[in-house]
């Protein structure tokens, strides 16, 4: 698979919406939550699990609340791009860009959208703090960062989301669909992504 273009890196109206609230609400960039909320966890595809698109998938989830939820799937990639190109198939010719990133596919909704995953020791007016050491960035600024060495030390680039209407991953979870596990920074940015799904279910919090 391999996504054609880069528009400007829109968010789906349920992280557009999540954004509002954060500023309107004047919440703590350190991305406090709903204790209920499983953002900042990661879920692992349980082996039994009926949709194949989420076959071994192990997914970073971004938000959940009573709206719904969505996240990243961390351990499909497709290829390798440099950061010029991403950012040309968007229209954008900034100079002097090095570097390029493995471009993952994140879920099966809007594949045309753009992602960045990455530190925390990276912000900017777009970025999600999910948790305290992980956040995500939806514009084109953090690519072109990217390219010029100004960007997060730990980045991964992945094309569209999994995402659940309300209620629907709470049911999945209780259908046992779905294992959780804490967001451990190494298995979400270091990882052998060939062995993710068999390490993060290892170390799974929420039994089937």
């Amino acid at each position: 698979m391999v996504f054609a273009r880069l528009p400007q890196l829109r968010l789906p109206p349920v992280a557009a919406a999540l954004f509002a609230a954060v500023m309107l609400t004047g919440a703590s960039p350190n991305g406090q939550k709903n204790h209920t909320s499983l953002a900042g966890q990661l879920l692992i595809a349980a082996p039994t699990i009926g949709d194949p698109r989420f076959t071994h998938a192990v997914i970073l989830v971004l938000r959940q609340d009573d709206t719904g939820a969505f996240g990243i799937v961390l351990n499909q990639p497709i290829e390798q791009r440099s950061v010029a190109s991403l950012l040309e198939a968007a229209g954008d010719h900034t100079p002097g860009l090095e570097g390029s990133l493995e471009v993952f596919a994140g879920g099966p909704v809007q594949p045309e959208l753009g992602f960045v995953v990455h530190s925390s020791d990276y912000h900017d007016a777009a970025t999600l703090a999910v948790g305290s050491e992980v956040a995500m960035t939806a514009d084109k600024q953090i690519l072109r960062d990217i390219g010029h060495h100004k960007g997060p030390k730990k980045v991964l680039f992945a094309f569209g989301y999994a995402g659940w209407g309300p209620g629907q991953l709470e049911g999945e979870i209780a259908s046992h669909d779905w294992f959780t596990t804490t967001g451990d920074p190494q298995l979400i940015f270091d990882h052998d992504r060939g062995s993710l799904w068999d390490e993060a279910k290892a170390r799974r919090t929420r039994e089937l």
